[in-house]
């Protein structure tokens, strides 16, 4: 949609895991992955800032991401983006009956026989979220009655779960979940602390009406850690069908409001009954904040592919995406 747009759009996917990379942690997922996107951006394309958007746990390794660039001086961010990505897990939702010591302290106990946090375990844990719609629905439509849905591509991507390493899987859950440390300013990059309040970028944040992994009231709290200009749009639907919401989607809905930068944050339930709402989906209206946002007024043409020293490896989808 956004190429459509005329945007020039990058995509990072995550990679699967194995044993062998038991020892990588987060510092490395920030390394490995948001800062050699940007050195990749930069070499494709120079002298351009980056709209950064991230989804779930990929938006809470951005928001980590622009804290640290903030600290360090780095402008190379022009906005951020998250979809469903909490930043305070204080209140994490329901999830938050999986994540005590007891829990933390089995599955790193799991992941030291693996190296990794199986995809069917974090399935798993989000199906019983959600029983009826995701398990015992399931099972009395398909087992019971031989009733099996189509698949869809929604249903498919969404069935495309991935692994964790051992070490970057205890250090979210421990430092994240369990001691909120990147809403109170202890969360460590590089062996520092680094803290949201230093984000001074237009940030746009959707949270989702029905989301079962990432409540929109806990996304909505990066209100409080942040005084930058913030939009906050609430959408119908859940953590997935909320954010994949293509305009030809007629029945959607959402509100969406800004806070200017330095104006008083809303209570959520206040922010819930002043926002005023539009029918369809929000797209566009993240297309129009991107537009008003851009340094530049008119659309270019993409990059071509295969930029000196940053070569295609594979014809699509690659080789990572063969790998078990």
């Amino acid at each position: 949609y956004l190429v459509e747009q005329g945007h020039t759009v990058f995509c990072i996917s995550w990679k699967n895991p194995d044993e062998a990379d038991r020892a990588l942690d987060m510092d490395d997922y920030l390394k490995l992955g948001v800062f050699a996107a940007l050195d990749a951006v930069n070499a494709i394309v120079p002298g351009q800032r980056v709209h950064a958007a991230g989804y779930c746990l990929g938006g809470t390794l951005l928001a980590i991401a622009a804290a640290a660039m903030a600290r360090d001086g780095d402008a190379r961010l022009a906005s951020m983006t998250l979809f469903a990505a909490q930043t305070d897990f204080c209140e994490p939702g329901e999830l938050g009956l999986f994540i005590d010591e007891a829990q933390v302290s089995l599955l790193e106990a799991q992941m030291e026989q693996t190296g990794y946090l199986r995809a069917s375990q974090m399935a798993g844990a989000f199906q019983m979220l959600r029983s009826y719609d995701l398990l015992w629905s399931r099972l009395v439509g398909e087992y019971l009655l031989g009733d099996r849905a189509p698949m869809n591509d929604l249903m498919a991507w969404n069935a495309d779960a991935t692994r964790m390493p051992a070490r970057m899987h205890s250090q979210y859950l421990r430092h994240l979940f369990l001691n909120d440390d990147l809403s109170e300013g202890h969360y460590p990059v590089n062996g520092k602390p680094v803290a949201l309040n230093e984000i001074d970028l237009p940030i746009f944040v959707v949270g989702t009406l029905t989301d079962h992994v990432a409540p929109w009231r806990s996304v909505y709290k990066l209100h409080h850690l942040t005084e930058a200009e913030l939009t906050f749009v609430l959408t119908s639907g859940g953590h997935n069908a909320g954010i994949v919401s293509p305009p030809a989607n007629s029945h959607r809905r959402f509100q969406l409001q800004t806070r200017h930068t330095g104006e008083k944050s809303a209570a959520p339930d206040d922010w819930l009954a002043s926002a005023p709402a539009t029918d369809g989906s929000w797209w566009p209206a993240w297309h129009a904040w991107l537009v008003a946002h851009a340094s530049g007024s008119t659309a270019v043409n993409p990059p071509s592919m295969g930029t000196p020293g940053l070569p295609p490896l594979a014809e699509a989808p690659g080789t990572y995406v063969l790998e078990k």
